[in-house]
């Protein structure tokens, strides 16, 4: 059962980086205060991102990515894409519904949804129907206009410069 007495729901979206890393960050936050987290990474599973490597080292945090390793550029999108997508929220449905954890990060879902890989209307139901002691967190960009006008916290990431734009390649570690 949840720790929290009051659980809202957060979106980190826009085209700046760090999304991910500020749920990440309010992950480590909860683990540091007693708190259960499990983190489902929509269209990211098959790549080698560095929050892999910590997972076994921090006992009360489940992480379960769906994706191809692959970036997806399908219109309209794989057979697989949706499959695995639909893995992913069938999965946020079960563990919000059961309560078990304190905070549960959909990372990437809102370009799950600008994909058409799963509805927004089922991410809408899930941020209405749940607990009213779990933080959800919705992470991506291009969240659409229901999502945060539903949430309570709304964050946009914008980019004002970045390296890539100079040639530096993402480093291990930093950036992935």
């Amino acid at each position: 059962m949840s720790k929290l007495q009051k659980g809202i729901v957060q979106v980190y979206t826009g085209n700046g980086k760090g999304k991910t890393s500020a749920a990440f960050g309010l992950a480590l936050r909860a683990l540091g205060r007693g708190l259960k987290v499990y983190v489902i990474q929509f269209i990211k599973g098959g790549f080698d991102y560095g929050e892999l490597h910590i997972i076994d080292r921090l006992p009360d945090l489940t992480l379960k990515a769906f994706g191809r390793g692959k970036f997806i550029t399908d219109n309209p999108p794989n057979e697989k894409d949706m499959k695995l997508a639909e893995e992913a929220i069938s999965l946020a449905e079960e563990i919000v519904k059961r309560g078990e954890y304190d905070v549960v990060i959909l990372d990437e879902v809102n370009v799950a949804m600008s994909l058409g890989l799963i509805k927004v209307e089922r991410v809408l139901n899930l941020m209405q129907n749940k607990p009213k002691n779990i933080e959800l967190i919705l992470t991506g960009r291009y969240a659409p206009q229901d999502i945060t006008s539903a949430a309570q916290l709304v964050t946009e990431m914008k980019e004002t410069k970045h390296p890539f734009s100079k040639g530096l390649s993402a480093r291990k570690g930093i950036d992935f």
